[in-house]
């Protein structure tokens, strides 16, 4: 089962994540949101999928600004992954 980890510790698992373009988007309900905040760091536009909107991460004393993405208003083409969270490399996912 796929699962992210960040300082040690397990921050999202699942076996319905989603593969796009290399990442695993895992669903909404599978991440720990206590180690989760609202980023201010920016949003993308990505042309198929729309607008991303980011997430800090803070774990047992080590902080990751805008690792997490998702998309709560996808484009139609990724409908698949509307809340879905992905994770830059910062946050180990395998």
């Amino acid at each position: 089962m796929p699962a992210a980890t960040f300082n040690g510790v397990v921050v999202a698992e699942s076996d319905e994540t989603i593969m796009v373009e290399g990442n695993h988007y895992f669903p909404r309900d599978s991440v720990q949101w206590d180690y989760f905040s609202e980023s201010d760091a920016r949003q993308t536009v990505c042309p198929w999928k729309g607008v991303a909107d980011y997430f800090d991460l803070a774990v047992a004393g080590e902080s990751a600004r805008g690792v997490a993405w998702t998309y709560h208003d996808p484009k139609s083409e990724a409908e698949q992954i509307r809340d879905y969270v992905a994770f830059y490399p910062k946050v180990s996912v395998g």
